[in-house]
């Protein structure tokens, strides 16, 4: 039985018979894993304050390739989540990211780009409410263009002609955008220049970056968190409920 060692960030961790506890990571090298850490929950425990959620951490653990549940032998803490959990906003912001990985990212698949992104998304600094939608929106369209559930919306799905910089398109079925040319309906929904220009944006800057320009885009990015919760809807069958989750409902 194999030790592993991996930089790994704590989505969630759950109680488990007396003392130990269930910790869900998100890991650089493996992917998603869940595992067993056995005496969690006694006040004099190895692990400490280290499987709080958001925290970022060194984890070492055993896995058999037979079971889903690893054991969790030592965590180190990298980076505390103390101050985020002071935040209830932006902990509801963490625990909707957290849905999304455990919704569309299978358990030990490792993917070293997902892993960045969401190390980089923790450590933006976020405060306004349009913030937390922003990088909600961030996290969204990433996850969703890795998995490939995101449409190109570079050009018309019709006749393949790149859009301008200034002219709006048309939303049809499966999220595939027209031209004014090709969209057979007037009653479509539209897609603005300044919509598609946030969803060019959030592929070209990092999060920090991005969440800071929050301010100047606030009715683009609502528009696009609109669509983008549709798609992750359809693509999972069911309507994301991360959002409502309550600072409590963490651990």
């Amino acid at each position: 039985m194999p030790l592993y060692e991996t930089e790994s960030i704590v989505l969630r961790s759950y109680n488990l018979a007396e003392a130990d506890r269930i910790v869900v990571f998100y890991t650089r090298d493996h992917g998603l894993i869940r595992g067993v850490a056995k005496g969690a929950r006694r006040l004099k425990s190895k692990f400490g304050s280290s499987l709080e959620p958001f925290c970022e951490v060194s984890a070492e653990y055993f896995h058999k390739d037979e079971r889903d549940l690893v054991s969790i032998q030592n965590v180190d803490l990298l980076r505390s989540s103390f101050a985020s959990a002071s935040d209830p906003e932006l902990l509801r912001t963490y625990a909707y990211v957290a849905d999304l990985l455990l919704e569309f990212t299978p358990p030990h698949d490792p993917n070293a780009v997902l892993y960045r992104m969401l190390k980089a998304c923790i450590e933006a600094e976020v405060s306004d409410p349009i913030q937390h939608e922003a990088l909600k929106l961030y996290f969204e369209v990433w996850l969703m263009r890795l998995g490939g559930y995101l449409p190109d919306w570079s050009a018309c799905s019709v006749c393949r002609r790149k859009f301008s910089d200034i002219e709006s398109a048309s939303l049809l079925s499966a999220f595939r955008l027209a031209c004014g040319t090709c969209s057979r309906s007037g009653n479509s929904e539209s897609v603005s220049a300044p919509e598609r220009a946030v969803l060019r944006t959030i592929q070209q800057i990092g999060p920090a970056k991005f969440v800071g320009a929050a301010l100047n885009n606030t009715e683009s990015i609502r528009e696009m968190r609109s669509i983008l919760r549709r798609i992750i809807a359809s693509s999972s069958g069911r309507e994301m409920s991360g959002e409502a989750r309550t600072a409590k409902g963490l651990r």
